[in-house]
């Protein structure tokens, strides 16, 4: 009698299952003389997603990693209740994957023990909470689960460690590893591979390899490649050539990604010479390199200032069987401009795409940057105009560096006139665009201008930050309006920055220059108690306040609060103290302490005369 099953009956007859054995010859499954087709795992995923046993994410899971399939479909037991008696039943996913694909065999197994079916709701529970980010209240559902007896599944597990290391909480995450481990569990290399990334990233590589050697299963590649990335990132390759060696002992054989992470290494530490017998060591093994390999030798080349060497390399690479790709020829394009040779870089840029190398906005944005500081605005327009025929669309960094060039020359509105112009084209502008006309506007004296551009930043959908203020602050203090500048330092604190030195020395000394030196003095106070240092700077502010006051004695008193904080006084300090002196009377007081001063070599000669002439 032949028994087919389909999928609407699934849930009645589940549980009534006998254990079958699969047929090699068939596609069918035997029970004594009869046969019962063996269904899709679609479909059994399906009905039971159906009658709602298992999520359909979960099984989403299965099918999306394929390095975890074979365990998942081997480890994960799907549960029903019964519908004759009410007992509990197992029914067990066993795979075979053949030439066609993989089916799922369902069997029967003898009733379960009753805290089955609170392990498999419990687990369910766990999933849910780490998907939604409960990484705490999973935990404790973790801990009671295990003091229950239960086994808990090691997909929700490895997500609770990788939620807490995400967090910088990897004594937490290691405590999950301790209770999965002693549950029964058996935690998988990918389990183990979350943990001692999280290790990584946290700054504790002892902890990392101290793991390799208590893991229950064999590291792999992954497992190395990660220990190995932390300890060359930390400058430490002695200590991973040491933990290559363990690898290749323990029958793990490096791959291309491990000795990139070497060879770019070894081009930092001992340079390019010895990077490449790396690279020569690489080749004989069997380990054929890959452009990203090639990359970070073409780097190093070019950090060692050998430019022509680089080019060549780049030249040769398709006679190593590997094609440069864009990020190669950017790499010696940014060494060509950093060293003044732009026209190679034009060359550079033609000799791309007639190969059928598209460049990228990166490659355009390094020319453009290039020819603006050389002052050259007209060839980095010609480029970024270009750039759209080539199928790249310019970005913020692309008009930042034409925008800066125009404010720098002093044409600013040629720069609003491009601002607008990029505006128009779809690239709105971010707050470096609008920081460097707001330095430029505060520059020429039109702070009103400025102030009235920082007013519209967040209605433009651009945030200002410290620097935005202080650039319009200390803009407002130069031209004499401290009062406007005491409302943006206001505004800005009830936006939550706080301000810094620049911003107190600005005001200090726009007071001081205004005569307001009480003012300036209450403000020198506020930034100490806000637990900000006063430089130099803001010293000679208020010590010219004072001097010009002729309150010369407050301003000595300044000098010694100066030096009792480890400010160390400079040449102007003493300039404004003596100028002072002078200015209240007392020239011949001034001239001693020029003399004594010079002698010391606090005041430069030639500073002394023309000051003493000033006398």
């Amino acid at each position: 009698m032949e028994l087919s099953v389909p999928v609407n009956q699934l849930n009645e007859g589940f549980c009534s299952f006998q254990r079958v054995n699969r047929d090699s010859t068939s596609g069918f499954v035997k029970k004594g003389g009869s046969q019962a087709r063996v269904w899709s795992s679609k479909s059994v995923k399906v009905s039971l997603c159906r009658i709602g046993y298992v999520e359909q994410t979960e099984f989403g899971s299965l099918e999306v990693c394929g390095r975890r399939c074979g365990r998942l479909v081997g480890h994960v037991k799907l549960r029903a209740l019964g519908s004759g008696n009410g007992r509990l039943h197992s029914a067990e996913n066993t795979a075979d994957v053949n030439s066609g694909g993989s089916s799922s065999v369902l069997t029967s197994s003898s009733s379960i023990p009753a805290h089955s079916f609170e392990e498999f709701e419990s687990n369910n529970s766990l999933r849910r909470m780490v998907r939604h980010g409960e990484l705490g209240e999973g935990f404790k559902l973790l801990e009671s689960m295990v003091c229950r007896g239960e086994i808990p599944d090691i997909i929700p597990c490895t997500s609770l460690i990788r939620g807490f290391c995400r967090v910088g909480k990897t004594k937490k995450a290691t405590r999950v590893m301790e209770i999965v481990e002693e549950s029964g569990a058996v935690p998988d290399v990918i389990t183990y591979n979350v943990l001692i990334s999280g290790y990584c990233r946290s700054g504790e590589i002892d902890s990392a390899i101290r793991m390799l050697d208590r893991m229950s299963v064999a590291p792999d590649v992954v497992t190395y490649n990660t220990i190995l990335r932390t300890l060359c990132d930390s400058g430490k390759l002695g200590q991973a050539m040491d933990v290559l060696e363990l690898q290749m002992r323990r029958g793990c054989y490096p791959d291309v990604i491990t000795y990139t992470i070497l060879i770019e290494a070894t081009c930092k530490e001992s340079g390019v010479g010895q990077a490449m017998k790396l690279l020569d060591e690489m080749t004989n093994k069997g380990c054929k390199p890959d452009v990203v390999t090639y990359n970070v030798l073409i780097n190093g080349i070019c950090k060692e200032g050998r430019l022509d060497e680089a080019i060549k390399f780049l030249g040769n690479m398709p006679g190593y069987g590997c094609q440069p790709n864009v990020i190669t020829h950017n790499i010696v394009l940014r060494s060509m401009c950093s060293t003044g040779r732009w026209m190679d870089a034009e060359k550079l840029l033609a000799d791309m795409l007639q190969k059928g190398c598209t460049p990228s906005v990166v490659t355009f944005n390094i020319l453009i940057n290039f020819l603006c500081r050389k002052g050259l605005l007209g060839r980095a327009i010609d480029i970024l105009e270009k750039m759209p025929k080539h199928g790249c669309t310019p970005n913020s960094l692309s008009y930042n560096p034409i925008l800066h060039g125009f404010c720098r020359e002093k044409k600013m509105e040629r720069a609003i006139e491009y601002l607008d112009t990029m505006v128009s084209r779809g690239c709105y502008p971010d707050i470096v665009t609008y920081n460097t006309l707001l330095t430029a506007l505060c520059k020429d004296g039109k702070v009103d201008v400025a102030v009235e551009l920082l007013n519209q930043l967040s209605a433009k959908g651009c945030t200002p930050v410290l620097i935005t203020y202080n650039t319009v602050i200390d803009g407002l203090s130069k031209v004499g309006k401290t009062g406007q500048a005491i409302q943006l330092l206001n505004e800005m604190r009830q936006k939550g920055l706080h301000p810094d030195i620049y911003t107190y020395s600005s005001l200090v000394a726009g007071l001081s220059r205004e005569g307001k030196i009480e003012e300036a003095v209450r403000f020198f106070h506020d930034l100490e108690a806000a637990g900000v240092r006063p430089n130099a700077i803001t010293y000679n502010s208020i010590m010219l306040g004072l001097c010009k006051d002729q309150q010369t004695d407050r301003a000595i008193d300044f000098l010694a609060n100066m030096v009792s904080r480890g400010c160390m006084p400079t040449e102007g300090t003493y300039t404004i103290l003596i100028e002072g002196i002078a200015y209240e009377g007392l020239a011949n007081e001034a001239l001693d302490l020029l003399n004594d001063l010079c002698e010391m070599g606090a005041v430069k000669r030639s500073s002394a005369q023309q000051l003493a002439g000033k006398i």
